[in-house]
């Protein structure tokens, strides 16, 4: 996955093209290769270099979902200057692990990494670009306004109130949204998104037998071992209905009607 030949780092905001690389995405693979040294495989690739402002990534465990966005994350931030990247995670220790990914790459610019100073959990360049995270908390996220690009890291185990807290920090900015989860039933905005959520948004899937990082015997032993329908929600990116549930949603959903006139009382 990783590149070990040594090159020359390219520092941040030194070309005057930058800021539109930044916000466009266009080049972030070649970017992250020769900077970060991370080799994206195709799928990798795709999300690096989307042009959507709306993006939401249903994919398997183990593909990198963390790794290729913390990676984007850094891309952001050198390339647009004094830009903002949120990124926001169901715990503070699933935040923390995200922003020392980041870090890690931030090293690979020849820059040793530290805060903002305002901030816990943050990443501050020389060219006054933060990469911020916080825990899925609604009450801890709304100091934030204009960021650039919005990062919601197991989004499927995000409270809904948390997703309806954030959104709005994208209205001045125009900033761009990532969703990125393993599926965790069908409920919840991660799971709206993905079946209702329109063509404004772009979907990336990727189940387990499509990521060249994950053998096949590893993948019979885990379907053995954890039974078909955990199998299919943690590997194939199935949306799979709770097990305490007596009738299938879709059931439910289509016994609903609209139609019926509500009781009207004297």
């Amino acid at each position: 996955m990783y590149i070990t030949e040594k090159r020359k780092l390219q520092r941040p905001g030194r070309r005057t093209g930058d800021r539109a690389a930044g916000a466009s995405g266009a080049g972030a693979a070649e970017w992250v290769r020769q900077n970060l040294g991370f080799q994206p495989d195709t799928a990798q690739e795709r999300v690096l270099t989307t042009q959507s402002a709306r993006v939401v990534m249903n994919c398997t465990r183990q593909w990198g979902k963390s790794t290729v966005t913390a990676a984007k994350a850094v891309y952001q931030a050198s390339t647009v200057a004094k830009s903002l990247t949120l990124v926001v995670s169901p715990s503070a220790r699933q935040t923390g692990e995200f922003l020392r990914k980041a870090a890690e790459f931030v090293r690979k610019l020849g820059l040793r990494p530290k805060g903002d100073g305002d901030n816990e959990m943050s990443l501050w360049l020389p060219n006054r670009s933060r990469i911020v995270g916080v825990p899925g908390n609604e009450a801890t996220v709304r100091g934030f306004s204009a960021v650039s690009l919005l990062l919601v890291d197991e989004a499927a185990r995000v409270d809904d109130d948390m997703y309806l807290a954030i959104r709005p920090m994208l209205t001045v900015s125009h900033g761009a949204l990532w969703l990125m989860s393993t599926p965790y039933g069908k409920r919840g905005f991660f799971y709206e998104t993905w079946a209702e959520g329109g063509s404004e948004w772009e979907r990336v899937r990727v189940p387990a037998d499509e990521c060249p990082r994950i053998e096949r015997a590893f993948l019979a032993e885990e379907r053995r071992t954890l039974g078909e329908r955990w199998y299919q929600q943690e590997y194939q990116c199935e949306f799979v209905d709770s097990v305490s549930g007596i009738f299938d949603r879709e059931l439910v959903e289509r016994a609903i009607t609209k139609d019926v006139k509500p009781l009207e009382f004297d």
